[in-house]
């Protein structure tokens, strides 16, 4: 018998692609992702973005420390989308009076009026996964719970 199908029954099912978590989460994250992309692209701007309008209209004028914990990025992977968002007219960037190591974000009003056109996406997302609310809120807290215990 071969090795491939010793892993076909199960011998070494541990090692199969289709029995990996990292797996289904990352064809998951692509697909998620291709659906964003089709979204985002009325808006003229990437997933990364998004995700930090998103923090800034829950937010707004927050220091990018602050930015960068709620979405678990650190400065150097996240100054560049603030300065790409920027440069769009979306958000400026200042240094705190307070404390002139920290900078502050604001969105401009074109930044908040950004929100208004993206307020269809989470049902546009929910019909597209073709599941319930309840089952995506389950799946959301499901995926939290892996993430706090895998940081922690």
């Amino acid at each position: 018998m071969t090795t491939s199908q010793d892993d076909k029954k199960g011998q070494n099912a541990p090692l199969l692609l289709d029995q990996q978590l990292c797996f289904a989460l990352y064809s998951a994250n692509l697909a998620v992702h291709k659906l964003y992309r089709q979204l985002l692209a009325k808006l003229g701007i990437t997933y990364p973005q998004y995700l930090v309008m998103m923090v800034l209209w829950e937010r707004d004028d927050i220091t990018v420390s602050a930015i960068g914990e709620r979405l678990f990025l650190d400065s150097a992977t996240l100054t560049p989308l603030l300065k790409r968002l920027e440069s769009a007219g979306l958000l400026s960037r200042q240094r705190s009076r307070q404390d002139e190591r920290q900078v502050a974000v604001r969105l401009t009003e074109e930044g908040r009026a950004l929100r208004r056109q993206a307020e269809g996406f989470p049902q546009a997302v929910q019909c597209a996964s073709a599941c319930d609310s309840d089952t995506l809120l389950a799946l959301k807290r499901q995926l939290e719970t892996l993430r706090d215990n895998l940081n922690a």
